[in-house]
């Protein structure tokens, strides 16, 4: 589980760090297959947000989250990044996409089963 944390116009104290880290275990706990995730504090005027960036089955899935508070902003963005990993796999599923070791293992059975004659006449 790797968080790349940093921010803009904003010092990322102890206390931000743990409150994703804290957030985010959830979200690496339903998909143990993410390997790192690229959260942006940013701090505005009149506005706080938190981006949220992966890698997750092929494809780049971002998020966003808008409030008056980071510490308000970092479980919203959470929330919104799991609903978005969840519909992703859900997209995949949906079309019925195979694994590539899936695809392997089949080709390996067919290989295996060819007789030695019939190598033999293909050469």
């Amino acid at each position: 589980m790797q968080i790349n944390l940093s921010g803009h116009h904003v010092e990322v104290t102890e206390a931000l760090r743990q409150c994703v880290h804290a957030k985010l275990s959830k979200v690496f706990s339903h998909n143990p297959s993410l390997s790192s995730i690229s959260v942006v504090l940013n701090v505005e005027p009149k506005q706080q947000s938190v981006e949220m960036i992966t890698q997750f089955m092929g494809t780049q899935v971002a998020i966003r989250a808008v409030a008056q508070d980071l510490y308000e902003a970092i479980p919203s963005a959470a929330k919104k990044l799991e609903a978005a990993l969840k519909h992703r796999k859900g997209q995949v599923k949906s079309h019925g996409n195979t694994r590539v070791s899936d695809n392997i293992t089949d080709g390996l059975s067919v290989a295996a089963n060819v007789s030695d004659e019939e190598v033999n006449n293909v050469a």
